[in-house]
């Protein structure tokens, strides 16, 4: 089973930038694809972006342009880098390990604590 541990949350002003790290343990790490969740007050949770093993990114629209997922597979780590913060970008953010079933992306594993993003206008 793949433990996560997320960091790099934290409080910013619109327009600011933030970088999470998604820390895996175990050795499929490059195997996996790998996605960036978040769920904001209230809200369910999203899935907002996807690198694949051979390294292709998928976004929702609301973050096209503005994040952007990374993974360095020595490290076992993968990343978001997200610009151009609103306030509506304001949620804990997740990573999981995912695959394509059926018609949609799912989640495959446990989901870590999150890391809080706050984003103040």
């Amino acid at each position: 089973q793949v433990q996560l541990v997320e960091s790099g949350g934290g409080l910013v002003q619109a327009g600011g930038s933030l970088r999470l790290s998604c820390a895996a343990s175990g050795s499929s790490f490059s195997a996996n694809a790998m996605g960036w969740y978040r769920q904001g007050p209230g809200k369910q949770r999203e899935l907002v972006a996807i690198i694949t093993s051979p390294g292709i990114t998928l976004y929702v629209d609301s973050v096209k342009g503005r994040f952007t997922i990374s993974r360095d597979n020595a490290k076992n780590t993968a990343y978001l880098q997200m610009n151009s913060l609103k306030p509506e970008d304001t949620a804990v953010y997740y990573c999981n390990t995912v695959l394509y079933s059926g018609s949609s992306w799912q989640p495959r594993g446990s989901w870590g604590q999150g890391t809080q993003v706050t984003v103040s206008s």
